[in-house]
């Protein structure tokens, strides 16, 4: 990709706001000078922070307003209100005219997918948005969704959440044939609810760019149990979240455990290095950025209490999503599933 990747982001978004997207977007230029940046926001608060990174100064537009988008308003409120004229609203519809290539925002997680979904629309096929993250494992990240966009999900939805993370599984780790798997509370086929066992049918029964594992358990996840693991939201994004407070309790505890003697103290000076790198791996701020699957459109959440440092990690998501082109390869995924014979159809038997 040879062009620019133009980034829209939400500068009033999020806990702090311009404070963090401001530096945040400068440590992302460092380590992608081909970005050109149109922050929107108050011009009043973005103009003093800009000042202090004139790198990012020399590469970025303001699009001013006032109005943003409380972490507090409901999703309906939030559309209502700030539709047109908020901060959030207008980085996305950048994206819809053609102005960025990329969302990325900090705020209101149920408004930024209400407003991407109403003005970004989703692809065909697609029934409803799914967000994504990636998910430390003991070898590569995997590709986790939905981590919580929508609530439940029939078979066929579960199928197309199949098909876009592993898009994305390609776009990061440029894997031909990811493995993917079902999120269920057993590996036995007789587990689960009807949808994810239809669903699991479905896919084994697919001529899809995929290597379907079956069911996998919330513990194989940490273990690289397959690269994309598929859940409906409620169960997508209750797995996050323990898996986040897991991961700070275990820092929290070994914080704990090596201020207890002065032996201790000076084990943990030795191995200071590699207690930072543990460090490193476990905190979330490292992966920050959920990608919103399944809109005609890029757009990343960023988490709201994410220091500059976690919000340029989900800028530099944005700029993977466009510089390896994201949409095109799940649009690709999508098409091929349409046009193929449906599983158990005298067409898919032939070319079975």
């Amino acid at each position: 990709m040879s062009r620019k990747v133009r980034i829209a982001l939400d500068a009033m978004g999020g806990d702090v706001g311009v404070a963090v997207v401001i530096p945040g977007a400068a440590m992302s230029l460092e380590h992608h000078p081909d970005c050109e940046f149109l922050l929107v926001g108050d011009r009043a608060r973005i103009e003093p922070e800009l000042e202090k990174h004139p790198a990012l100064k020399a590469v970025s537009t303001i699009l001013h307003t006032d109005v943003a988008v409380s972490m507090a308003d409901k999703p309906s409120k939030a559309l209502r209100r700030g539709r047109r004229n908020s901060s959030m609203w207008l980085a996305i519809d950048a994206v819809k005219k053609g102005n960025a290539d990329v969302t990325v925002s900090a705020g209101n997680t149920g408004a930024l997918m209400a407003m991407a979904r109403f003005n970004l629309h989703t692809l065909p096929g697609v029934d409803r948005p799914a967000i994504a993250g990636a998910w430390p494992t003991v070898g590569r990240d995997a590709v986790v969704l939905d981590l919580g966009a929508s609530i439940g999900g029939d078979a066929s939805h579960l199928v197309r959440l199949a098909m876009m993370g592993a898009a994305m599984a390609r776009v990061l780790h440029g894997i031909e044939r990811p493995t993917v798997g079902l999120l269920n509370i057993g590996v036995e086929e007789i587990k689960g609810h009807n949808e994810i066992r239809e669903a699991s049918e479905m896919l084994r029964g697919m001529d899809l760019p995929l290597e379907y594992v079956g069911f996998v358990e919330g513990n194989g996840i940490p273990w690289g149990a397959a690269d994309v693991i598929v859940a409906e939201g409620f169960s997508g994004n209750v797995a996050l979240k323990a898996a986040e407070g897991t991961a700070r309790q275990l820092i929290a505890f070994l914080r704990e455990a090596l201020m207890d003697n002065w032996k201790s103290k000076l084990g943990g000076y030795l191995a200071r290095d590699a207690f930072r790198k543990l460090r490193d791996k476990l905190d979330p701020n490292q992966r920050n950025g959920g990608v919103f699957l399944g809109l005609n459109g890029l757009v990343v959440k960023s988490h709201g209490g994410a220091s500059a440092e976690g919000f340029a990690s989900a800028v530099d998501v944005g700029y993977d999503m466009v510089h390896f082109d994201l949409l095109t390869k799940i649009n690709q995924m999508l098409n091929r599933d349409h046009d193929a014979p449906p599983p158990g159809s005298a067409a898919q038997e032939a070319v079975s």
